[in-house]
């Protein structure tokens, strides 16, 4: 009571959601956010998922399809085939493993050696997933007279359209603070999508995969790069800027 005799105002505090979706509250909206796009990535990779476990007809059917129809495509185009494996070569998971060390180097050489960390969890949290995954999924490649190429191990998800989600994430993140200029913004923004897409689509091509498996690669791979960033900037802005 005050000496007025009236009852002082005590504003209320804000609820958990509006503290969440403050401007003024960074790192919680930054959380807040990121948490959601990896839980809206993460929701079509399970339920790709639990899909492909269980055979479900309508994406057999149309894993089956493409293969077949990729397949028979290729069969007719040895041009077509020799580009899909140079490219699938090129960016494959050890060329992009090896560009994103030399990064990492350049990255401890400039002194940012949180960023250089962050580059090395991402490849190796991704890597690892993707090979957990294959082992508990267990699914056969697609088997086709005649293939045009081979690939050991099981199929889901792609490896290839994993690492090459998460190169071209590491890689874009790494370097748009350096491109100041929007040209060459949206020259770093096409290079990553076209890698991305394309090597998945050079599985699909060859006939090493099947679509799921390609679709599932990316969206673990973006779920992944989402995860570890917001986990990064939770880290930076507790400990403070790099030395």
């Amino acid at each position: 009571m005050s000496t007025s005799g009236q009852r002082t105002h005590v504003p209320a505090s804000p609820s958990w959601r509006a503290r969440r979706l403050d401007p003024d509250r960074s790192l919680g909206l930054r959380l807040t956010l990121a948490a959601t796009a990896v839980f809206l990535v993460l929701v079509p990779f399970a339920l790709l998922a639990l899909l492909v476990l269980g055979s479900w007809p309508p994406l057999h059917r149309l894993d089956v399809s493409v293969a077949h129809h990729l397949h028979g495509y290729a069969v007719g185009h040895p041009g077509w085939v020799w580009f899909m494996t140079v490219w699938t070569n090129v960016f494959g998971p050890g060329p992009l493993r090896v560009a994103v060390l030399a990064v990492v180097v350049w990255l401890f050489a400039r002194r940012a050696p949180r960023l250089a960390w962050w580059a090395v969890t991402t490849m190796a949290v991704g890597g690892l997933l993707g090979a957990l995954l294959k082992l508990l999924v267990g699914r056969d490649r697609p088997e086709l007279l005649d293939p045009v190429a081979r690939a050991a191990g099981y199929s889901f998800p792609s490896g290839h359209a994993l690492n090459a989600a998460l190169a071209a994430g590491v890689l874009l993140l790494v370097f748009l603070p350096y491109a100041r200029r929007p040209a060459r913004r949206w020259a770093l923004w096409s290079a990553a999508v076209v890698v991305t897409v394309l090597t998945g689509v050079s599985r699909l091509a060859l006939g090493v995969h099947y679509t799921s498996d390609v679709v599932a690669g990316w969206l673990l791979g973006v779920a992944t790069v989402a995860a570890t960033t917001a986990a990064f900037r939770t880290w930076r802005t507790r400990t403070g800027p790099p030395s």
